[in-house]
């Protein structure tokens, strides 16, 4: 699939989401007639249509359109088009003000996506606006639409106690973990997102992917089990169930094929050692990679003798005072060019130590995480301070 299109294909399902989410939160812009073939009251082909027009259809022409133009249009046309649904449609006093806000917050996010995408800019940006569209693809839609057709209630999960809820909240985070840090790899060392049509260009063995071959599908099928557990919704069990026979047998010969074509023996080597479903207790032989670390501070020489007791796979510990130019905090770089430093250089070190330490660093790797710990470790642990500066 060409970039064009593959923006088109993220913009269309950005927009359906982002629609079916408006449908959910409208004060009363606008009301539909019962008719049948509906989603929760909103007749589905207006819905598709609804999303093409904000999704692909603007993304394919936007060598022509350019975007406050396409928004502009896209108004003119709302404010045309949605006084002649009626009786399908029945609009509210102010719907031109839910108009310019579903906009702004779906169409907007729509057209971005899409066209970073098809030009290939702004990867964190677009990392991040997948992440918004898949999770609500895969945890909100998907559930309520099987909620709708057979079984299960979000009311279930609605009714838990307080505390309940917070230790719901705290095992979704920590299932999530996997697959968000496999996320950041793809795009920090692979220079790609996890859109299959949009890969990385590099292939990405460190993070989760030394541990495990399939860590965002992990998370995701555990996830959703979760979620048909606290949902009372065997047919969401059911659907899980197919979907894992569906990632095995169809989607993984495919990946497998695909992967092996792009990146030859590296990719055969990989998967011999990885598996997909059952993370390695070790990681596999990834990049090699280096941690330079103080020797005269004491939460250095701490961490250093921490790292070095756990007998790091592929990496070697230097002492800061070989390093070519001053360093004020721990450094770590690998082979493949990923570098870090402070709090995330010994988050990436941890990656090397085995399953349990390399999931405090992924946490540790997250931004605002990151940002917050190297705060607390420059306030109150190991101030920056120059070391290093050999010539």
């Amino acid at each position: 699939m060409g970039r064009e299109k593959s923006g088109a294909a993220l913009a269309f399902i950005a927009a359906a989401v982002g629609i079916a989410v408006l449908d959910e939160i409208n004060p009363g812009w606008y009301t539909f007639a019962q008719v049948d073939g509906s989603f929760r009251g909103m007749p589905v082909d207006l819905w598709l249509g609804w999303a093409a027009l904000w999704g692909p259809l603007p993304v394919l022409l936007h060598r022509w359109l350019p975007l406050p133009i396409t928004l502009g249009l896209l108004f003119w046309l709302d404010l045309i088009a949605m006084p002649a649904l009626d009786p399908l449609v029945h609009l509210g006093q102010h719907w031109w003000l839910g108009d310019l806000f579903g906009l702004a917050t779906v169409a907007l996010p729509a057209q971005l996506l899409g066209r970073w995408t098809a030009t290939r800019r702004h990867l964190f940006a677009r990392v991040g606006l997948q992440i918004a569209v898949f999770a609500g693809l895969i945890l909100w839609l998907l559930p309520t639409a099987i909620f709708t057709l057979g079984d299960g209630s979000w009311a279930h999960l609605g009714s838990l106690p307080g505390p309940a809820l917070s230790a719901l909240a705290q095992v979704a985070a920590a299932v999530a973990v996997p697959a968000l840090a496999a996320v950041r790899e793809l795009a920090v060392r692979g220079a790609g997102t996890p859109f299959p049509w949009d890969p990385p260009r590099r292939l990405v063995t460190t993070g989760p992917y030394a541990y495990v071959a399939n860590p965002m599908q992990l998370s995701a099928v555990l996830l959703l089990a979760l979620l048909a557990v606290v949902t009372r919704s065997p047919a969401l069990a059911v659907v899980v169930a197919a979907t894992v026979v569906f990632l095995v047998g169809t989607a993984a010969p495919h990946e497998r094929d695909d992967l092996r074509e792009r990146h030859g023996e590296r990719w055969v080597d990989y998967r011999r050692q990885v598996r997909d479903w059952w993370p390695r207790r070790r990681p596999y032989a990834t990049v090699e990679a280096r941690l330079w670390l103080d020797d005269d501070c004491g939460p250095c020489a701490a961490t250093r003798d921490f790292v070095a007791l756990r007998a790091p796979v592929r990496l070697t510990i230097v002492s800061a005072a070989t390093y070519p130019t001053p360093l004020w905090r721990a450094r770590y770089a690998a082979d493949d060019g990923y570098s870090a430093s402070g709090v995330a250089a010994v988050a990436s070190a941890f990656d090397h130590l085995g399953l349990l330490w390399a999931y405090v660093g992924w946490i540790l790797n997250f931004p605002i995480v990151n940002r917050l710990a190297q705060l607390i470790v420059d306030a109150q642990i190991a101030p920056p301070h120059p070391a290093g500066g050999v010539r």
